[in-house]
This record gives C-alpha cells, structure tokens and sequence, in this order.
C-alpha cells in the first residue's frame, strides 16, 4: 500500500484538482472508485499533442463512468472516490512502473506529449496525480478499517464497444483477481436478469493489468471487492447514467449482503 499522510475526516468531501471525494460520510460499509472519470488535461501538458477527437474518445477516459459512480454514491450512501485528470496524463489503475500509467500508444492514437519521457518527468507525474488519488483512497480505507466497518471496494468503468478492430458485443464485464467473492455473488445475482449480456472478466481480466486499485487497495486488507466494466455507448447521457445506476444498483446491494451473510465480520454491511 502506498504510505499516506492523508487525513480524512467523517464529513470530508472535497474537490481538488487530482482527485475527488464525494459522499465520505456516507454510511454504507462499500468504497466506490472511478479511476478514469475525466478527460481534463492540465494546461501545462498542451493536450498531449492530442486533437479534440482523441481528447474526447475513450483513450482519454471512461465515458459515463463517473455519472454512474455519482449516482450509484447515492443510490447506495456510500463514499465515492475519483480521479480528476485524464488517464493519459497518469492512469490511476496502473502503477508507476508500468509503461501503461503514461502511455505513448494507447489504442490506434500515438501520445505524442507522453513520447520518451524521462524518468524525472514520470517521477513527477506519479508524485502529482497517483500519489494524491492513491493516497486518499487508503486513507479512506483505513480510516473505515479503524472504526470497525471495513469496505467492499467497488471501482466503475466503461469500455468502447469495439477497440483495435475487435467488437465487444455484450454490455456488462465483472472483473475479478484473484478474489472472486463479490464478483461471484454479483453474477450470480445477474444470472435472473435478461436486460443485458453479462460477462466475467470481459473485455478483460487481471493478465491485462487492469485490477491495480483492487491488487493495492482491497486485497491486502481482505475486502470483497469488484471491477464492473459497462459499455460506454449503454450510458451516451446523464439520463442513461442515472438508468444504469438504478439498474445496477438493487443487484449489486444483493451481491453485498450476500458475501455479508457468508462473512458476518465482513465488509458489505448496511
């Protein structure tokens, strides 16, 4: 776990330009995270050399997402945290070593403003975006641990519905690593619905790098925790974003009160 100077308080919400907290109060023994929930890039970075297509398409962030996350905090009272900057300026579910966390190639798009970066300049990308989001996120876990109502940690995306000439034609992914209680829960839950095609570790799993956050954040401590993927043309509008959350939200609740009632001790708890 990245070590945290961060202090949290039970009322704290707070919006700073790397990373957001909404909802710390909120009751609920769940963590809600959006690590791809903007597409600001800070001036300084003159849009990577990026046009306004790239800038808006899903290489930049995770369309929907955080409409989704916002409402699913309050749907289900539980704290939201989420990254303010692009995923191409640091990609909060990667860690510093990894040449995804600043990518020169993402996709069909070269990067040109994240081409042969020196170590320097990472460094302090890595100091300014993922140690602040990292840091917060850890302090809030903590802090929940400390009182006696640890969390499931719960992080939202969305994915393009084709990506390097692939179509992914179903809607929803359940991403797990190496532990699958909520993820098994929430798809056994998903199993009675017929609105959307549902998949366990699609459009990818954790041999693609993409359960950092959860690897980090949720596994040392024992949390149930889950990625949940949604196809980014399922949520095009607020109004979509806020049906998807009230869609999603009665079976995900079922899934935590599920692993609670097999884990009375555990997180998940009302």
């Amino acid at each position: 776990m990245v070590a945290t100077g961060a202090q949290i308080t039970a009322d704290d919400q707070r919006h700073t330009g790397t990373v957001s907290v909404l909802n710390a109060a909120g009751p609920r023994q769940l963590m809600l995270v959006c690590e791809h929930a903007s597409n600001h890039i800070p001036p300084q970075f003159a849009d990577l050399g990026l046009d306004e297509k790239a800038l808006q398409s899903h290489i930049a962030w995770d369309p929907g997402a955080r409409g989704v996350s916002e409402h699913l905090s309050a749907l289900l009272d539980a704290p939201l945290v989420s990254q303010n900057v692009s995923r191409l300026v640091y990609d909060c579910n990667r860690p510093p070593e990894a040449e995804a966390a600043m990518p020169a190639v993402s996709e069909v798009y070269v990067v040109p403003g994240n081409e042969g970066l020196s170590k320097v300049e990472r460094d302090l990308r890595t100091l300014t975006y993922y140690v602040p989001f990292a840091d917060t996120l850890s302090a809030l876990i903590e802090k929940r641990i400390n009182e006696g109502r640890p969390p499931a940690l719960v992080t939202i995306h969305t994915f393009n519905p084709t990506y390097a000439g692939v179509v992914r034609n179903y809607d929803i992914g359940i991403l797990h690593d190496e532990d699958a209680r909520l993820a098994d829960a929430l798809l056994g839950q998903l199993q009675h619905q017929t609105r959307y095609d549902v998949r366990r570790n699609m459009p990818y799993g954790p041999q693609d790098g993409v359960t950092h956050t959860l690897k980090v954040h949720a596994l040392p401590h024992g949390l149930p925790n889950v990625m949940i993927e949604i196809r980014n043309d399922r949520v095009p509008t607020p109004e979509s974003e806020r049906d998807m959350a009230e869609w999603l939200a009665p079976w995900l609740d079922a899934a935590l009160l599920e692993v609670s009632a097999r884990e009375p001790s555990g997180a998940g708890h009302a």
